[in-house]
């Protein structure tokens, strides 16, 4: 009898944690995901990487769509981005998301979903919209306070052009890699991004 691999093993977490097991599980998540895409990453799997059992992922996160969700990067962190003086909003959304792909592009769940969306098209699309929808949400709670959608309320309509505009980009430097954007200064890039959401999301 074959014996297993010992990096094919879960790491046993027998003590009672429940922070110490959700965090696990996103890194799991985050890294399966990247390395599979959605359509080929199972809930098994994560729970093997994690060290936990898969009723446990069940149980916290209910649904595959809804733990890629938690462990995107920029859309688990959408409030704290956010948070802050509206007229700013673009520069902080900018500066974020370049942060984020300049230090993890290759390993960024989203990434992943646009590599695979050519093959997967309902996912990728239940999932976008899924991104799209909270990101409205959080943005309204910082262009517009406490003012429920109106006849003529267009932030829909932006939010999505902003996540076109950031899904573009994404795609033409941190995968396509086309010039003249793969090759700019994150720097410069970050500037040209915020002046641009600033137009899609205030003007």
């Amino acid at each position: 009898m074959s014996r297993q691999d010992p990096s094919e093993q879960p790491v046993r977490r027998r003590r009672r944690d429940p922070e110490g097991h959700r965090a696990a599980i996103l890194e799991a998540a985050r890294h399966t995901f990247s390395e599979r895409g959605y359509a080929r990453t199972t809930l098994r799997e994560i729970a093997r990487r994690a060290g936990v059992t898969h009723g446990l992922i069940s149980r916290q996160f209910t649904s595959k769509e809804l733990l890629f969700l938690s462990a995107v990067p920029g859309n688990r962190d959408l409030e704290p981005i956010a948070a802050g003086d509206p007229e700013t909003l673009p520069d902080r959304i900018a500066h974020g998301f370049v942060q984020r792909m300049e230090t993890g592009a290759a390993n960024d769940p989203l990434v992943a979903l646009l590599r695979s969306a050519a093959s997967d098209e309902g996912s990728a699309s239940d999932l976008l919209l899924a991104m799209q929808q909270r990101s409205v949400a959080v943005y309204r709670s910082v262009l517009a306070p406490g003012t429920p959608a109106a006849s003529g309320d267009d932030l829909d309509v932006r939010v999505a052009l902003l996540g076109s505009h950031l899904i573009g980009l994404a795609f033409s430097r941190y995968i396509a890699r086309t010039e003249p954007l793969a090759s700019m200064p994150p720097e410069q890039l970050t500037e040209h991004l915020a002046r641009t959401l600033r137009h899609i999301l205030l003007d």
